[in-house]
């Protein structure tokens, strides 16, 4: 097990533009790899990008190695029963996979959302699947023509706050059948995320438990990021509160496991965590020192 084929790196804010802010940020904190958002995260203006910066970001990562990521929007719902936030909600994502390959990211991360029914009905949450499919299988389609060089959409599963129609591992079998299991469907595991959902990370073995349920739903290979982040609510508590890495309720343990486990080879880890993008933060130099923990104890 090499430590660079589990590189780390944070979310970083584009700044200026994607050289001189975003991988300048990211070059200065020691990132492996970095995840940015391409236009307000807020909002639904689809931003354009500027081919000469494209082009320059896209060679500067190529040449050194760096991980490229986008995340979608907040407002992002696929499951929204609102007609005008689901269209813009699929223009996002279309938009975002199409800056991904502009820019040169290997995968876009969308929240896979809410049926948003008080009543928690059977009927909504099949609607919202349905429309899951009617807007994310054409826009995956469209990428066919791209092979091995088209990006991830990156699923991930929401904390279970709402009414979510992915809160956790379990709920991912789901999901990948109503865009067929698509080739470039991926997922995006957020620690804090499947913790509040219930996942045994906080225990001996269980971060490894959850990674193998995610294979044994979604088969090998669709585990292609982890955002890693502590809680700083108990497990099963259905809330999204990042803590920092080891201080809040996973602990240290579950992220040497995720890293010795032998599918997130290859799986960037990217964090999320509060203060992660300020130049003294402990947490990378944390990451990478529980990676090489987890090499040493697999030599």
């Amino acid at each position: 097990m090499s430590s660079t084929t589990r590189p780390v790196g944070t979310h970083v804010p584009v700044g200026k533009n994607l050289v001189d802010g975003a991988l300048r940020n990211a070059v200065d904190l020691g990132c492996e790899a970095v995840q940015v958002f391409v236009g307000n995260p807020r909002g639904w203006a689809l931003s354009p990008g500027k081919p000469a910066i494209d082009d320059a970001f896209r060679t500067r990562v190529a040449e050194i190695g760096m991980r490229i990521f986008i995340h979608t929007p907040y407002l992002v719902n696929l499951g929204s029963p609102t007609e005008a936030t689901y269209q813009k909600s699929v223009a996002m994502v279309a938009h975002n996979l199409r800056r991904a390959v502009e820019i040169g990211a290997e995968g876009v991360v969308v929240h896979t959302g809410s049926y948003v029914d008080p009543d928690g009905g059977v009927e909504r949450h099949a609607a919202a699947l349905r429309q899951v499919r009617e807007g994310l299988l054409p826009t995956l389609e469209s990428l066919d023509a791209l092979g091995e060089a088209a990006p991830w959409l990156l699923l991930e599963p929401t904390a279970g706050q709402g009414r979510s129609l992915c809160a956790g591992v379990e709920d991912l079998g789901a999901y990948l059948d109503a865009v067929d299991h698509h080739p470039r469907a991926g997922i995006c595991l957020d620690t804090c995320h499947v913790f509040a959902a219930g996942a045994p990370l906080d225990e001996t073995g269980g971060a490894n438990a959850t990674v193998d349920r995610i294979v044994e739903i979604a088969g090998p290979g669709r585990l292609r990021l982890i955002h890693a982040n502590d809680s700083k609510d108990v497990r099963g508590a259905l809330k999204d509160r990042h803590e920092k890495i080891g201080a809040g309720h996973i602990g240290r343990d579950a992220f040497r496991e995720l890293f010795a486990h032998p599918a997130t080879d290859g799986v960037p880890f990217i964090l999320e965590t509060p203060g992660s993008r300020d130049a003294d933060d402990p947490d990378m130099a944390l990451l990478k020192e529980l990676r090489a923990e987890a090499v040493a104890g697999r030599a």
